[in-house]
């Protein structure tokens, strides 16, 4: 089923919660809303669901206009991150109710329930209540209670957020091979990066109520149109510098106040000079810099943290007062106060608007 939301805007008294958002999800699409906690990304999952009632702008399921249709009448699935099951009633139970309201037979609803559940890996535990099951259990009879009603449309809200990284990263999987082989338009809320960029055909992301931008990870990564974005996707952060860039004997160079002096291919830094600002925010990624151990490179500084992530260490160097953040190998046994030499891979450079915000390189 095709989403479109036009213009979608919600309001809580004077409060904007959710800003003319626009919209146009793909049948089978599965599409993340990622953003900070307040952004706008769960009322508007719930306008689609027809919790919340838009204040202005409209919403269409494969062209039709859903606005004043109650939520029943949506055929839509949702999965909530309190799993949000009935603790008096079995899994089976559970997983039946949509289907006993909707006045199906039990034959039929035992029928379907087994289906999905042996689905899910979870048919040998129907006759257990949620407290009798372990979080990744409940969240799967949750999913599966959604999946019976065989919804056009699921819908999650940060349905992994109570589980632990070993689990979530199995669920993740499980949920993303899932919604491949039923081929159901899906909309996954959630504040985790890595899950939407591991799970997600496109991303909406979304801050203080507005889409900031709604493309493939591989372009919010690669290719960010807004410093918000650059600086939201991706772990460990990206690095920001203010920069000044000037051309010498044909080159150009991004040179910041404390003696950061990065060499830029000529065509980003053009399009970074072509809105005529003195100054810009240039962004690079920490997996985009190296140690320079041949020692000529003039970006150099002390060793100011190093932070072990197993596969890598993090560390910190201080150029004058600037910070960077950049990833190294272990085994090189990089300690504080060490002075390094720093080279940057500046194809991967990006250019920001200081006072917009907006990518200088991107549109």
């Amino acid at each position: 089923m095709e989403v479109v939301l036009r213009n979608l805007t919600k309001k809580f008294g004077q409060v904007v919660a959710v800003d003319h958002i626009n919209l146009e999800i793909r049948s089978g699409e599965f599409v993340a809303f990622l953003g900070p906690s307040g952004c706008g990304k769960t009322t508007t999952l719930l306008m689609v669901a027809g919790i919340y009632k838009p204040t202005e702008g409209e919403i269409l399921f494969d062209g039709r206009l859903m606005n004043k249709v109650p939520p029943q009448q949506r055929n839509v699935g949702m999965v909530f991150q309190s799993y949000a099951l009935y603790p008096h009633m079995t899994a089976f139970q559970n997983m039946a109710f949509p289907l006993k309201l909707a006045g199906m037979s039990q034959m039929m609803q035992a029928e379907r329930v087994k289906r999905v559940a042996d689905m899910m890996g979870i048919g040998h535990l129907l006759d257990r209540k949620p407290g009798e099951l372990s979080g990744g259990q409940q969240q799967r009879v949750a999913l599966g209670r959604a999946l019976v009603k065989e919804p056009d449309l699921l819908l999650f809200d940060e349905p992994l957020s109570n589980l632990d990284a070993r689990l979530r990263l199995v669920m993740r999987g499980e949920i993303k091979r899932l919604q491949h082989e039923l081929g159901i338009t899906s909309i996954y809320v959630t504040h985790d990066q890595v899950e939407a960029m591991t799970m997600a055909d496109r991303i909406a992301v979304i801050n203080e109520g507005k889409l900031q931008a709604f493309d493939t990870p591989d372009d919010l990564y690669d290719r960010p149109k807004t410093l918000f974005i650059a600086g939201f996707v991706g772990n460990p952060p990206m690095n920001f510098f203010t920069v000044s860039i000037r051309r010498e004997n044909g080159d150009y160079f991004a040179e910041s106040e404390g003696g950061l002096r990065v060499k830029v291919p000529s065509e980003r830094a053009e399009k970074a000079l072509a809105g005529g600002l003195e100054q810009v925010i240039m962004g690079i990624r920490p997996e985009d810099i190296q140690m320079d151990e041949s020692g000529t490179s003039e970006n150099k500084g002390p060793v100011f943290s190093v932070e072990p992530l197993g596969r890598d260490d993090l560390i910190d160097v201080h150029i004058g007062p600037d910070s960077v953040f950049l990833l190294v190998d272990p085994l090189k046994r990089v300690r504080l106060d060490d002075i390094v030499h720093l080279e940057f891979d500046t194809a991967k450079v990006q250019f920001f608007d200081p006072e917009t915000g907006k990518s200088l390189l991107w549109t």
